[in-house]
């Protein structure tokens, strides 16, 4: 990595540091001036309504009564107070080829006013939209929030998405600008660019243009067009914006039916980010600072809050991925041998988020390591990880005293597997996305690698309850952010209803949806899920599924899957995925995958079975070391091994109707390429039915 030193200001009166201190001089007047200016607008009436579909609709922010409320602020003021604080503190970097190009907070605020200047230039309107779309990095941040700067509305875009499909959104955000970041996705604005009558310009700051056209510009000389506009017309935009306006346009990714569009505010953003610090025990300067690595897709507003607003909020440096990780289109490659756990091992993280998929493949890695040891390893590791399981298990039930073989473990096996994963200075580890198996969490408790649960959705600004340090009860997801409330509706025998949420986290509502927006929000302004889930006496927050995964069987019980899922997968060690079917059939079964390796340059499953699934058939005595060795009851003894499993879990149902009838092993593990799973690892079941549309017929002809 380059030293940090170098990217800094020389010592000694050199020019560059006499305009950085003049420009912070005029970012604190201007500070000073909007919080009089932010005084006297708290006495105005905000919008009439909790909600609205309009673009430049205002909303009633749920401020209530409390006087611990966090007083409502813009995006711009959140970068702004950044910069002033922070100015010469590490703010955002991407390595390009070997080196790192990094910006300090004061060179990170000014260029992103450069940005909203040539936005501006091009013609950029007031709530009109900036499509962004490519791999994460510095350029994807700097449009996002110069946009906003600008007037406009930063909408993030999946790399993945067709021509059409970028098409429907930007016609519904009236696109005025697309930032892409190479060729490939400059192709597929170049299809639809006729359809689109609000398009004036599209920027690309990847990769070498290969085609002049006229309203195409490269990054450096979008940049440059800044020079024509004043930073008196940028500061008069930029003040004229109020909290409770909208700034960004998200779409839920990967959905069945025409995608919605959800409106955040100014308050969204700037609120969550608040209250997830407060929530969260990040370091902020001069104490220390914060170190982020970020990987996962941007255009999901909770990774945005992470990676970008709380790591301003708190002065942290956020470091991307290389070009040559953006040129791959798949999820995160498999820890160990792709691009994530490189980056790690360089950066040094103290706050780490990842996905089920990210931590599944994280264990893989380390059961691999472990299993590739001599026995006498082997055997020390087991005595660590039973150490740390029990000790950390009775932390949970308040007991706070470490055994002394504690300080052992953590040197022999704790630290060493810290360090294999690149988390050796890592303080904090999240889970983005339900489906975080219990074996994983217990595996990585073992290691003394607590992982927080984090739960929300995009309707609540990505972010609404959350694991920590002072809040970490198992399976839960953690306590709701202060000052926001969750309720559960229509109850059933078991204490399970639907989720309502209430904050300030809660969305202005879906775009040009007044219908959609008045079933989903109450006049109290509460937000009405289709998750289900369940509150205990201490208020931690148990997500249990989705009234949408639900299955009726022709019965006419009802039976949620996910729990059943998840007993599955723990009976039966050698099963990665489990989804089961049965809509409008007579008994529920199973469709299940093995565990295979997965191919780091495609993050596609491959056929060899894990190292972890294979020393499993090894104490079966069972030889398969393939996928196929086992597919279609070619090996009796793991068919045998998942039939009791089954019948274990059948065992602990409820009712006839959750027992599972009948089962199959799928020809492959799913994955994100695949389209069984979401970018984020979330399990796409209409697809998956789809998919293996004859493997389910087969179950309800087999003869049970």
């Amino acid at each position: 990595m380059s030293d940090p030193k170098e990217q800094g200001d020389p010592e000694g009166g050199h020019p560059v540091q006499a305009a950085k201190a003049i420009l912070k001089t005029k970012i604190y007047s201007k500070m000073m001036k909007k919080s009089y200016r932010s005084r006297d607008s708290e006495t105005k009436a905000p919008g009439s309504c909790y909600w609205t579909a309009e673009r430049d609709g205002e909303v009633k922010l749920r401020m209530g009564k409390n006087v611990e409320n966090e007083p409502p602020v813009t995006v711009p003021d959140l970068i702004m107070s950044a910069a002033t604080k922070y100015s010469h503190y590490l703010a955002i970097g991407t390595k390009y080829k070997k080196n790192w190009q990094l910006l300090t907070y004061i060179e990170y605020y000014e260029a992103c006013r450069r940005a909203a200047k040539a936005f501006l230039k091009v013609g950029l309107e007031r709530f009109h939209g900036v499509g962004i779309m490519g791999f994460n990095s510095t350029e994807w941040v700097i449009a996002s929030i110069g946009a906003i700067m600008a007037g406009g509305i930063s909408v993030g875009i999946l790399c993945s998405n067709s021509p059409k499909a970028c098409q429907v959104i930007a016609e519904a955000a009236e696109m005025d600008i697309f930032v892409v970041d190479n060729d490939k996705q400059l192709q597929k604005v170049n299809q639809i660019q006729g359809y689109l009558k609000h398009l004036k310009a599209i920027v690309q700051y990847r990769e070498d243009i290969q085609e002049v056209q006229p309203n195409l510009y490269s990054w450096k000389g979008f940049l440059d067009l800044a020079d024509g506009i004043s930073d008196e017309k940028l500061d008069h935009i930029i003040d004229s914006q109020k909290p409770n306006q909208c700034c960004a346009l998200v779409y839920n990714q990967g959905t069945v039916g025409a995608p919605k569009v959800m409106m955040l505010s100014h308050d969204n953003i700037t609120w969550t980010t608040a209250a997830t610090v407060q929530s969260l025990g990040y370091k902020c300067p001069p104490d220390g600072q914060e170190v982020l690595v970020s990987y996962l897709p941007l255009c999901y507003a909770g990774v945005q809050i992470l990676d970008v607003w709380v790591a301003i909020s708190v002065a942290g440096t956020v470091y991307f991925p290389s070009s040559e990780a953006g040129k791959w289109n798949g999820p995160p490659r498999a820890p160990g041998t792709g691009f994530l756990t490189e980056m790690l091992r360089e950066v040094q993280p103290t706050t780490f988020c990842g996905i089920p998929w990210v931590w599944d493949r994280m264990l893989d890695n380390l059961k691999t390591k472990h299993l590739d040891s001599t026995a006498f390893r082997r055997k020390i590791d087991r005595w660590a990880m039973r150490v740390g399981l029990s000790t950390n298990r009775r932390r949970l039930q308040g007991q706070i005293h470490q055994p002394l073989c504690f300080g052992l473990a953590k040197r022999v096996t704790f630290d060493p597997a810290r360090k294999f994963l690149g988390l050796n200075h890592c303080q904090q580890f999240l889970n983005f996305g339900l489906g975080l198996s219990k074996a994983t969490v217990d595996f990585f408790l073992s290691l003394d690698i607590p992982v927080f649960q984090l739960y929300g959705m995009t309707e609540s600004s990505g972010l609404h309850s959350l694991s920590s340090y002072q809040a970490f009860r198992l399976p839960s997801c953690g306590k709701a952010l202060p000052n926001c409330h969750t309720k559960v509706e229509k109850e059933n025998h078991e204490g399970i209803g639907r989720l309502c949420l209430w904050g300030r986290n809660i969305f202005m509502g879906y775009l040009n949806d007044k219908e959609s927006t008045e079933k989903k929000m109450d006049n109290q302004g509460w937000l009405h899920t289709n998750d289900l889930g369940f509150l205990d006496v201490d208020k931690f927050l148990y997500v249990t599924g989705n009234n949408n995964d639900t299955i009726t069987l022709s019965s006419g019980e009802v039976v949620n899957p996910h729990p059943i899922e998840e007993r599955v997968k723990m009976r039966i060690p050698i099963v990665r995925y489990v989804m089961l079917v049965g809509q409008d059939a007579p008994y529920l079964c199973a469709l299940l995958t093995l565990k295979c390796q997965i191919n780091p340059e495609t993050g596609e499953a491959r056929g060899a079975l894990t190292s972890e699934a294979v020393a499993c058939c090894r104490k079966l005595r069972s030889q398969s070391t393939w996928l196929t060795d086992i597919l279609e009851n070619r090996d009796p003894l793991v068919t045998e091994f998942i039939n009791q499993g089954i019948q274990d879990v059948n065992a602990e149902a409820p009712s006839a109707g959750a027992k599972i009838i009948n089962w199959v092993i799928l020809d492959s593990d799913f994955s994100v390429g695949g389209g069984e799973l979401g970018p984020l690892s979330k399990m796409n079941r209409h697809i998956v039915a789809k998919i293996y549309q004859e493997d389910i017929q087969k179950l309800y002809e087999t003869s049970t």
